[in-house]
């Protein structure tokens, strides 16, 4: 069975390591992001199966990673979830 992948965005190392644990653990491949931008980076080279990505973050945020990424053919149609604290 192949494992399904899931990107996290979030500018907080503390709470990608939370999500990212609790994934991992429920048997996900996990990659993670600092910000938007090094998101879309990824999208780009790295099919996902489901995106969380933080609301606010610096360089872009997760409202602008959302607009762009449904640009992208290869995000189209993944599931992205908004998180925020």
């Amino acid at each position: 069975m192949v494992k399904k992948t899931i990107l996290i965005i979030d500018d907080s190392a503390s709470m990608r390591a939370i999500l990212g644990d609790m994934l991992v653990d429920a048997g996900y491949n996990v990659v993670e992001a600092v910000d938007g931008y090094a998101g879309l980076e990824l999208v780009k080279e790295t099919k996902f199966d489901l995106i969380i990505t933080d609301l606010s973050m610096p360089v872009l945020d997760g409202i602008a990673f959302v607009r762009e990424a449904k640009k992208m053919a290869s995000c189209k149609f993944v599931p992205i979830v908004v998180l925020t604290a």
